[in-house]
Order: structure tokens, then sequence, then C-alpha cells
């Protein structure tokens, strides 16, 4: 599968769609030789690429109901973040449920994490060969939702989010030489981001990140090019997308374990329903046609 990309899209809590589909894939041992990925589809990465199939549903299933996981208290007495970045990012990992880092060292899948430089506005991205010591502070800042996280201080930059920036990696993928793409979406086909009502909020939060402030401002129209330029690919045979195939019911923050069971379970649903279609598209045949 040389030039053929696995790109995941983020979307907070709606993740846990895309930990089924990768929970599957890791069912029939299929991997990709390149994996990109921003915020929550970065972390589920992690979980693939080190062999660990559960892991994912485990930690944002099990655990979302932990108080030092969601906590709005922290959030809006404490001036917290509304996620437990310690909790997620130190104290699961290393102690509740043990991450892979020898697996994920050993993996030979080339590995980004896209991240949003708060400064600038730009994107910044991440290799696993070079920051494997630092991974869980490469995902945290990858993972660090606007309004909802602090800056995080990396290499000398401040980072956030890394959906903000690119919501799905895609042309990061095919300009490092993936012209042929699997991607996971976390929303369902047609759905469109509108302009934000806040505004405000944003250039009040962010006034010393400017960079922020713009880009959070334009991401709807970011994330719409986006979709159309997915979508066109899609057409040409060029990418092989899965996503819900119904609107979501489950929120970025949301806690409701059956809701995110139900979706995870849809993960696993839909990627084993099309998983013909995968393998006729990953074909030799199907190759040739596009090479």
């Amino acid at each position: 599968m040389n030039g053929t990309g696995l790109v995941l899209e983020g979307g907070g809590m709606r993740g846990v769609y895309t930990a089924g589909v990768l929970d599957f894939f890791m069912d029939k041992e299929l991997y990709f030789p390149y994996i990109i990925g921003v915020s929550a589809g970065a972390c589920n990465a992690t979980s693939y690429i080190s062999r660990q199939r559960g892991r994912n549903r485990v930690v944002n299933i099990d655990f979302v109901r932990h108080p030092q996981y969601i906590s709005y208290k922290n959030w809006l007495l404490r001036g917290k973040g509304l996620f437990g970045m310690d909790f997620i990012f130190d104290e699961i990992p290393n102690i509740h449920v043990p991450f892979d880092f020898n697996s994920f060292k050993k993996a030979k899948e080339r590995f980004v994490i896209g991240t949003t430089n708060s400064e600038t506005g730009e994107p910044v991205y991440f290799e696993k060969a070079d920051h494997e010591k630092e991974i869980l502070t490469v995902l945290r800042a990858s993972a660090s939702l606007p309004f909802m996280a602090p800056v995080i201080e990396y290499q000398g930059k401040k980072l956030l989010d890394g959906g903000v920036a690119d919501p799905v990696p895609i042309r990061k993928a095919r300009k490092d030489g993936n012209l042929r793409n699997v991607i996971v979406l976390t929303q369902n086909e047609g759905y469109r981001k509108s302009k934000t009502r806040m505004e405000w909020l944003a250039k009040r939060i962010y006034s010393r990140h400017p960079g922020m402030a713009e880009v959070l401002l334009k991401r709807y129209v970011h994330y719409n090019e986006t979709m159309d330029y997915i979508e066109d690919l899609e057409k040409k045979s060029e990418v092989f997308v899965i996503r819900p195939k119904e609107k979501m019911e489950v929120g970025r923050a949301e806690r409701n374990p059956v809701k995110l069971n139900a979706l995870y379970e849809r993960g696993i649903e839909d990627a084993m329903n099309m998983y013909d279609q995968l393998e006729e598209w990953l074909s030799e045949k199907t190759i040739s046609k596009l090479s």
C-alpha cells in the first residue's frame, strides 16, 4: 500500500466513532504505512499504531464519567480546562490504561500529528519519529480544544487543537506523497459548519493570540472548503471515505456513555459493511487505474 495514507478527523468525543473503525481495522490486521490525524483522531491513532485494540473505547467511554475526565465545575469556577488534561494525558496512559510505548516505538508506520500555532493560526505538524519521547505532550497540544483547554507550549511554540488550522489534513497527506487516502470523518455526509456566533469571545479570550482568534473566525470557511475538496476527490475515487451515515447526536463534550458506546459500535459496523468495497479500492487493479 505504498502511497496510501490514513487521514483521521478530530471532533472531541465524536472521535469514539473513529475508535470503532480503527478497532475493526485491527481485527483485519489492516495497517497503513502513513497515518495523519488531528485532535481526537491523532489520539485514536496512537492505540491503533501500538496495536492495543479496545484501548480507545476504555479511555473514552469507561472513564468519561470520572470527575477528572470532564468537569464543568473546574471549567466555570476554577478557570481550568473542561477536560482534565493531566488526567487524560498522564495518569490514564501511565497508570489506569497503560499505553504500550514500546510497541508504539517499534511500529513502522509513519505517524504525523497536526496542531495549530496559536500565535500565527498556521498548522504545525509533528512526526512520531522525531518526538517519540514527548508524544503525549504533542497529543495533548493537538487535542487542546479552543475555549476548553489552555495553550500548550512546546519547542518554543504555543499550540492548540490541530483541527482548527487543518480540520482534515488530506492536503498534508497528499503533499507527503500519498495520492490515495482512506479518510475517517466524524460528521455525516453533507455536514457543513456555520459562522461562529462567538466572535466577541474569540477576540477576547485570544487577544494575545491574534492568529488563533483569526483562524477561529474563519474556521467554518476552511472546514467547508475542505469538505468540498474531499467530496471532489471521492468522486474521482482518489479517496475512500468512512463517515457516519446519520446526523450526530453526540456532542464534542458528550458525557453519556450509552450514546458514546452506540457511536463506537456504529464505527465498527460501518467499517465492517464497507470493508469489501475498501478491499477492492485498495487492490492492485484500483491502484493501476489511478497511477
